[in-house]
């Protein structure tokens, strides 16, 4: 029973490892999270186990008292199945809950890696297109200018008056983004 939670568990932890991965969630956080959920199984494997010696406490007792009070070996036997059946009962249901639990928690990992997909799709799809090709219609005379920390592309032409076309193909950027501090831009003037 052990060696059954204790595999679930590792294949549960590999799973979760796997959508955390993909969604980018908080590894500390779900770490805390799993322990949590490792020590709740190890906690209702403890009360199994208490529950089995409880049982055996009782057998002992009932053949002690068979021995007292000549119980026949029938009516022995019969405790003895009743108290296995209570045993394998309690044992199923221990199982189910714990599959439960385990699939409730997949289903919320799938939730949660569905909508991080989702939003990474609906950013993606939002996302302007990148200039590929650059037209060599703008000013061929200008100035020079040095990206500083902070500077934007939409920045730099509104500071220096140039049109934001005009900058992106002479300088061929195709995405406003990747300009970097010290750089050094040619900024059409005129026309």
């Amino acid at each position: 029973m052990r060696n059954w939670i204790l595999t679930g568990s590792l294949g549960l932890l590999a799973l979760t490892g796997l959508a955390r991965a993909q969604t980018g969630y908080n590894p500390a956080l779900e770490l805390a999270n799993l322990r949590e959920d490792v020590r709740l199984l190890q906690q209702r494997v403890g009360e199994l186990s208490l529950t089995v010696e409880q049982l055996a406490r009782e057998n002992n007792a009932l053949q002690a008292k068979a021995g007292q009070s000549f119980v026949t070996i029938e009516q022995l036997n019969k405790a003895v199945a009743d108290l296995n059946r209570t045993m394998q009962l309690g044992l199923a249901e221990q199982k189910r809950e714990t599959l439960a639990q385990v699939g409730s928690q997949l289903e919320k990992l799938a939730r949660q890696t569905q909508a991080a997909i989702d939003a990474v799709a609906k950013n993606q799809a939002t996302r302007p297109a990148v200039q590929t090709s650059f037209s060599e219609e703008y000013p061929k005379e200008g100035i020079s200018y040095t990206v500083q920390s902070g500077d934007t592309l939409s920045g730099i032409a509104k500071k220096t008056g140039a049109k934001l076309s005009d900058i992106r193909n002479a300088n061929k950027i195709s995405d406003d983004t990747k300009i970097r501090v010290g750089q050094t831009l040619f900024i059409p003037q005129g026309k």
